[in-house]
């Protein structure tokens, strides 16, 4: 009886167990039901999983396939699986998720096992590769620290994994997963960060490397290999390790990784460093611009976003000399502002100048900044002349330091600003772009969105124009003053180291010599080389005899547009810099093409190389050749506007042509002597810099060739030695005619 009522008790009590596994098991469904439906919030859709947004950043692509920078939000570009190193793969299979190829998304042997380790103590993750893809993906919030609110994401991660196993191959996945981790120094994805720690790309990341980033993912900050390189290390060798144990890296070679140094290239991702910055900041704008005008969008109507959208921006820049561009300024400016400084000694430089230093207040950040906070002027005033702390720019790097305000504003008006840019005349395309001297610093844009008076740098205008209208550059004019008039009051120019006696033009031009540009400008009028710099590109010239010697105002990316004419066989070609844009699927949203169009005859625009050659050769370029030993065929031009405010310097081979200018912010401040302040002291030695850095890189392929004679010849004469001659014959005709 008792045995009989044991059994029954037994029956019972396992039938109650049944009851109650059966009944958690049949609420867990529910609950999980429950969770899938939404009804615990809501869970990305199957068009979400198809789909999964993520901030990307887009990327500027220089011309040979290098990425010049990002604009982002967070600093992610994304990659194909066959273009990361299996070091990288089998690190992150070995370290985070060994059964990742056998499971469906979740691991529940290595769940419960976990769940095991966690009861005695022992603290362990949990989550596979493609959990913890889900959370990347859809949890905005990141990982939820509340016991039950973790615990609600947890069930969440489970079915969106389940999901995108169902999606997605197991090579999607684990790509996904790596463009989609956060590897700290604003670095989102695989790529960013083999380009921010090391340099280069995630295809070609070694053994070491790959552990290093991967090895990250168990504490960003512990162990980074910046903040905590010993740390780093050491996490290094423990993913090498597993990768052994796993079978992914043999005994040998991990013996032979594990005492190498981490070995870092590091280049913190922020949107101000990397190189050609004024140039990434004018593009995005103009990408802005160039969408909107043409009603570019996204498929559901609403504009795309650079910093999230992931689009691949190609443009012409080229890399290499995009480095030499800026190497150039910061080697030689260091050079001259102490130059600068060295010339003002046992002198004021702000005599006279209290309206100057009070429109620099006035423009400054911390001068509109107080207004905002509904400061007085008299407030103001007294914070610009109250001791504090601030970060200068100086040419030895950013240096704290405590001064007045109102002081750090004479101290900017005294800093020498500089830009460049260089194009291939052939086709528009904008190889180097520098837009000033530090964008952390000083925000503009000199190339395209400042314009400076041009100076000297106009007269190639005028002789243009007088070439085509006959003159040979070896006809000779007397270097005496000239006047105009007929264009309301009469202009005669001033002129400062002026030759005496007469000169051919090819030698007033090479010299720089006011009085015969002048005469030329008397000779040919006013609208004649005004609608001529107007085709070469250059806007609003008005059509008066002193734009003979560059009394308008040019930016340098029109001015070195203009110039490409000359070196282009008479074709102006508009500066280009972007060339298409991609959205992240590979489809061209926009492009463009450069259109060459004429603007002068070739032979005129052949004998204006040959007399900007004559600017090196024997005239205001010449220290080009003899002081920085570049000898090539080049032509030149130097410009220096009035009390030397700006410096410019003009540049053209048959491949490069390249315009660079320098002066103060404030035309108020210059150089006091025309020996220093010129552009051949300010502006070319920037230039010889450049270009020599180029001539020294082979796979540049710029070449010493000359500039190429019309195949048809050349009817004007420029040989002096042959125009002499023709001009003595010419000359014993009249007589026996005579005339």
């Amino acid at each position: 009886m008792n045995k009989d009522l044991s059994k029954e008790e037994t029956k019972r009590y396992s039938l109650r167990i049944w009851k109650v596994l059966i009944g958690g098991i049949a609420i867990f469904a529910i609950f999980i039901s429950m969770i899938g439906f939404g009804l615990f919030g809501a869970l990305p859709s199957f068009r979400d999983i198809e789909h999964p947004k993520s901030n990307q950043a887009s990327e500027i692509i220089a011309e040979n396939g290098r990425t010049l920078g990002t604009y982002f939000v967070q600093n992610r570009s994304n990659v194909t699986y066959k273009e990361i190193s299996p070091n990288v793969i089998n690190g992150l299979i070995a370290t985070e998720d060994i059964r990742f190829k056998e499971h469906s998304g979740i691991d529940f042997q290595r769940t419960f096992t976990i769940i095991f380790y966690n009861l005695i103590g022992k603290k362990q993750g949990g989550s596979t590769i493609t959990q913890q893809l889900a959370l990347n993906l859809f949890s905005e919030e990141g990982r939820q620290r509340n016991f039950f609110k973790r615990v609600m994401q947890k069930f969440k991660e489970w079915i969106v994994a389940v999901k995108l196993e169902r999606n997605y191959t197991k090579e999607e996945i684990i790509t996904m997963y790596l463009n989609t981790v956060d590897f700290g120094n604003q670095a989102y994805g695989i790529k960013s960060a083999a380009r921010v720690y090391f340099n280069t790309t995630p295809d070609k990341l070694s053994v070491t490397e790959a552990a290093t980033l991967v090895g990250m993912q168990k504490g960003i900050t512990m162990y980074s290999p910046t903040r905590n390189p010993e740390r780093s290390k050491a996490r290094r060798n423990t993913v090498m390790a597993m990768m052994v144990k796993s079978e992914y890296l043999t005994q040998q070679e991990f013996d032979e990784q594990k005492e190498k140094p981490l070995g870092l290239h590091f280049n913190a991702a922020t949107v101000n460093d990397g190189i050609a910055p004024y140039f990434r900041s004018v593009l995005k704008s103009d990408i802005k611009t160039i969408f909107q005008e043409q009603g570019i969008t996204k498929s559901d109507g609403t504009p795309y976003d650079l910093d999230r959208d992931g689009l691949k921006i190609y443009t012409t820049l080229n890399y290499d000399m995009q480095v030499y561009a800026e190497e150039a300024q910061k080697e030689y400016m260091k050079i001259l502002q102490q130059q600068f400084i060295n010339s003002w000694k046992g002198r004021n430089p702000f005599r006279d100048k209290a309206l100057q230093i009070e429109q620099g207040v006035k423009r400054s950040d911390r001068y509109k900044s107080l207004k905002l906070e509904g400061k007085s002027d008299e407030e103001i005033k007294q914070d610009f002349n109250t001791p504090t702390e601030l970060t200068i720019f100086t040419w030895k790097g950013n240096v704290d330091t405590t001064m007045k305000p109102i002081d750090s504003v004479r101290y900017y008006k005294m800093l020498l600003r500089n830009a460049m840019m260089t194009m291939d005349p052939t086709n528009g395309h904008v190889k180097a772009w520098v837009g000033g001297i530090n964008f952390e610093h000083f925000k503009y844009d000199q190339v395209k969105m400042g314009t400076r008076q041009v100076g000297s740098t106009a007269k190639p205008f005028t002789y243009a124009v007088a070439i085509e209208n006959g003159y040979s550059p070896c006809y000779t004019v007397p270097n005496v003053p000239v006047t105009i008039d007929g264009y309301g009051e009469p202009w005669t120019p001033k002129s400062t180291g002026t030759l005496p006696g007469i000169l051919t033009l090819q030698k007033a031009l090479a010299y720089s010599q006011n009085y015969i540009t002048a005469y030329l400008m008397k000779q040919v009028g006013p609208v004649a080389v005004a609608n001529l710099a107007t085709k070469m590109g250059i806007p609003n010239v008005p059509a008066y005899p002193s734009i003979a010697l560059g009394t308008f105002d040019s930016s340098i990316y029109n001015m070195v547009g203009a110039y490409g004419a000359f070196a282009n066989k008479g074709f102006y070609t508009q500066p280009i810099y972007l060339l298409r844009v991609e959205d992240k699927n590979g489809v061209v949203l926009y492009s463009q093409k450069a259109i060459p169009k004429p603007v002068m005859s070739e032979e005129v625009a052949y004998v204006m190389t040959r007399m900007l050659k004559g600017v090196i050769t024997n005239g205001t370029g010449s220290r080009l050749n003899y002081k920085y030993k570049v000898n090539a065929p080049i032509g030149g031009k130097t410009g220096t506007t009035q009390n030397n405010s700006d410096g410019w310097f003009m540049a053209i081979t048959p491949q490069l042509v390249t315009g660079v200018w320098t002066g103060c912010e404030d035309r108020a401040f210059h150089f006091i002597s025309t020996g220093q302040g010129e552009g051949a002291n300010t502006a070319l030695p920037i230039f010889a810099g450049f270009i020599k850095r180029v001539y020294g890189n082979p796979a540049l392929k710029i070449s010493h060739a000359d500039f190429e004679a019309p195949k048809s010849g050349v009817s004007i004469v420029f040989d002096c030695n042959q125009y002499q001659k023709q001009e003595e014959g010419t000359t014993e005709l009249d007589e026996k005619l005579g005339f």
